[in-house]
Parts: structure tokens; C-alpha cells; sequence
């Protein structure tokens, strides 16, 4: 085991070790050749010191524990969160010189390092550095890996451990008031008027199909043997406003203007905050919210109900973009959770084609909106789809098809805002309220038959 040991140290000789040997060697031989018994002595006390360093280093035993405190584990997107990592030498002996370096990812900035120096036994040092949230999604901060050095820095040995914490990078939330001037999605916690289905008799039972989510004991069996599908009963129920929030998340739809700068104008990530601060809001004020994105509807962990507005960030966090080449798999979820209430869409670059099925999933109450990302606007600030700027041509074809897609919402009834990358959320939000109101009242839908009233 000591000889191991000793191998270790040897063959973790640092860059000055490596000279030192080097100069060694070259010292013996010229001593060798030329018949100098001076240089010959020189070389072995140069060839000796990197041996001794390595023993010392080989010698060393440590057992060091380590523990996280991370504040806040969640973090918005800009904000610092602080790391507190505790290093406790649970050995018998004193340690030596430590140079400590914690294992971050790359997209949290530089690894930090420390230096922890005769540490006592039983004694602990507080190491503390902080992080940056510049990119969102889950990151494993640690373990700590430690480096012996001997007083010469000529032996370098490092061993790491298993200890590590979680950070989650959130989207930013920002603050929205009132409810966009969307019709039917404002929310007042449920509170207002009452909706009820009549139920005459077994057979006049309101059904639809079976969603995921709806509680299994309100399946009405005789509607499922019938049709052949999983159906539910509509039960007497107070009316609760209801929305459904749509994002497109495809890599080829949106600009971005590298990795390389958390600055740099990416339309993807003014999405995904647009889709967190939109979605919290609704949820906070009661709404009964679907969301959407183009490879299908995001849910609750585990499928344990619905989402709330933690949940909706936690999965937010660690939304990426996919590399579907159109929205039909978004659209037909959208299609099929046939909400009653508006849908509020964050679409990137988009063709005639999206819009097309996307304008004819909709037919329920309320206003549906998109918002789209103006393309001229974020291409003057310098975002692109790749590293290289696009040719006059493609840009011109991408500006036309984004137009064409404009003006096809426009007919169909939609209010469509395109969005530039100086604006902020709320500024957006803002911007649907007034265009709302001046397009006048949004008119209700009809009141239920006498019948069918409570």
C-alpha cells in the first residue's frame, strides 16, 4: 500500500517537479561525461528533493467531510445565489496545505478555489463563494476536489469527493396587473355566477371525453360503453375562468445570439420568461390553466394533479429547445384540451403553415392571442439563427413568411403583437389590455337554456 502510495505521488510530479528531474538527469550526466564528481553530487541532491517531496506528500492522511448550504436553492434567472461549503478534518492529525477547488458547471462561471492551511483536528473552515443565474436549468454544484502540495509545490496529489447540492436556475417572473384585456381569463378565485349541467335522468347526463387529470369516479360507464371512449359526467360546477398557454420552443423558430454572453438577445429565453410571468400571474388570480409547448402539455410531476405556479417554474427551468420542425404535435394537444377560455401563444419565427392549424384548433370563448417576435427588430440587435449573419436573401424570405403567417391570425380573428427585444413582459401585457380596449367589449357567450340553470 505504501509503495502504491508512493507511485501516486511520483507520477503527480507538477510542472516544477518535472523540471527539477529534468535538470537532475541533465546535471548527472554532464557530471558522468565530463568526470566532475561536484556535478554528479549536485544532481543527486536535485534528484533527491522531488523524492523527499514525494514521500512527504504519500504520507499524508486526511478525512476531511464536506457540507452544502445553498441560498436560495431555487434562483431566478440573473439573480446570485450564495454557496456556504463547510470542510470538517475528522482526523486525528492536523492537516497540510489544501488547495481546494469546487466542481461547477461551465454555465455558472468559474470553478472557485481556496486554500486551507494546518486545518486542527475536529475543526471546520467555512468556505464561502457565490453564483451567478445566467442560464437557466438544474446544476450540481461539488464535490469539492482537494489538492496535497508539499512546501516546494513540486508533488501534487488531489482526491474528490462525493458531496454535492442542487441549484435550480428559474425563469424570472415579472410583476402583471389586470388581465391582459383577455376575455375570460382573469380569474376572481372562482368566485361569480354558477354554471350547472340538468340532470333529469341517467340518460340526460352531460358527458365528455375523459382528460387526463379528471377524477376517475366521475366516468360515466354507460356514455363509455357506448361511444367506445372513456367519458366523464359534468356535474354542477362554479364557473372558473379558464386559459391555456401555448409555447413554441423549436430551435429552428427562434434567434439567439450565442452561448457566449448572458446578455446577448435570445428569443427563446424572452419566451420562456413571457410564459412563466404570464402563467403565474393567471394561476395566482384562480384561473384554470393548460400550458402547451410544441412537443406537448407540460404536467405536474409524477402526474399528482394539476400545475401550480412552483411547479410551472420547476418545469420551465429545465425546458430546452426542441428540435421539431413544426407545431403539429403542440397543436393537436392544444386541439384536444379544448379549454374554455382564451390561448395566449409565444410563437417565434413562424411560416403560413403553423398558423394555419394552429388558427383552426381554436373555436372556444374568449380572445386568443399571439405574440411573435418581430423578426426585423431582433435581427437589427444582433441575434441570429447561427454564428454567422443571414444573407440578405434568407433574411427577406424569413421576414415575408413571418408576414404572411401575421396577417393569416389577423384574418382569422386572432390579435396578434409582435414583440422587439428591448420590450419586457409587462410592457407586452400592458400592450394587450389597451389593444383590447380599443377594439371594444369582447361579447360573452350565450346564456345556458332556462333549463339548465341552477
Amino acid at each position: 500500500m505504501a509503495r502504491t502510495r508512493l507511485a501516486d505521488a511520483a507520477s503527480s510530479l507538477t510542472l516544477r517537479g518535472r523540471c527539477l528531474v529534468a535538470a537532475g538527469l541533465t546535471l548527472g550526466l554532464l557530471g558522468a561525461v565530463l568526470g566532475e564528481r561536484a556535478l554528479v553530487q549536485l544532481a543527486l541532491f536535485v534528484l533527491a528533493l522531488p523524492l523527499v517531496s514525494a514521500v512527504g506528500v504519500a504520507r499524508q492522511r486526511f478525512r476531511v467531510a464536506t457540507r452544502r448550504t445553498v441560498t436560495p436553492a431555487r434562483l431566478p434567472r440573473g439573480e446570485t445565489a450564495e454557496v456556504l461549503v463547510e470542510v470538517a478534518n475528522t482526523d486525528r492529525r492536523a492537516g497540510g496545505l489544501w488547495l481546494l477547488t469546487e466542481q461547477l458547471p461551465a454555465e455558472l462561471g468559474r470553478r472557485p478555489q481556496f486554500v486551507v492551511e494546518r486545518l486542527s483536528p475536529g475543526a471546520t473552515a467555512p468556505l464561502r463563494y457565490r453564483l451567478h443565474g445566467t442560464r437557466r436549468g438544474r446544476f450540481t454544484l461539488g464535490p469539492l476536489r482537494l489538492r496535497l502540495v508539499d512546501p516546494f509545490g513540486l508533488v501534487l496529489r488531489t482526491a474528490a469527493g462525493s458531496d454535492t447540492a442542487s441549484l435550480l436556475v428559474v425563469p424570472r417572473v415579472r410583476p402583471l396587473q389586470g388581465t391582459g384585456g383577455l376575455s375570460g381569463a382573469g380569474g376572481n378565485g372562482g368566485e361569480g355566477g354558477r354554471r350547472s349541467i340538468a340532470v333529469h335522468g341517467e340518460d340526460d347526463v352531460s358527458t365528455r371525453e375523459y382528460r387526463y387529470g379528471d377524477d376517475l369516479r366521475l366516468v360515466h360507464w354507460r356514455a363509455t360503453a357506448r361511444t367506445g371512449e372513456l367519458m366523464v359526467r359534468l356535474e354542477e360546477r362554479p364557473w372558473r375562468a379558464a386559459a391555456t398557454l401555448f409555447l413554441d420552443t423549436r430551435l429552428s423558430a427562434h434567434l439567439t445570439g450565442g452561448r457566449g454572453s448572458a446578455q446577448a438577445p435570445d428569443t427563446l429565453e424572452w419566451a420562456v420568461e413571457a410564459a412563466a410571468s404570464i402563467g403565474v400571474h393567471l394561476l395566482q388570480r384562480g384561473a384554470a390553466l393548460r400550458v402547451v409547448t410544441d412537443a406537448g402539455e407540460l404536467t405536474a410531476p409524477l402526474g399528482r394533479g394539476t400545475l401550480g405556479p412552483d411547479e410551472l417554474l420547476d418545469r420551465f427551468a429545465e425546458l430546452e429547445a426542441s428540435r421539431y420542425p413544426g407545431l403539429q404535435v403542440g397543436v393537436e394537444t392544444l386541439r384536444r384540451a379544448a379549454v374554455d377560455g382564451p390561448a395566449i401563444c409565444l410563437l417565434g419565427l413562424v411560416g403560413p403553415e403553423d398558423v394555419t392549424a394552429l388558427a383552426r384548433a381554436r373555436s372556444g370563448p374568449g380572445s386568443d392571442v399571439a405574440v411573435v417576435v418581430d423578426a426585423v427588430a431582433w435581427l437589427d440587435a444582433g441575434a441570429t439563427r447561427s454564428r454567422r449573419p443571414l444573407s440578405p436573401s434568407a433574411r427577406a424570405e424569413l421576414v415575408g413568411r413571418q408576414e404572411q403567417a401575421v396577417a393569416l391570425l389577423r384574418s382569422a380573428g386572432w390579435q396578434v403583437l409582435a414583440v422587439r427585444p428591448e420590450q419586457t413582459v409587462d410592457q407586452v401585457w400592458g400592450r394587450l389590455g389597451a389593444a383590447t380596449s380599443a377594439a371594444g367589449p369582447v361579447t360573452p357567450p350565450p346564456p345556458l337554456p332556462t333549463g339548465a340553470q341552477a
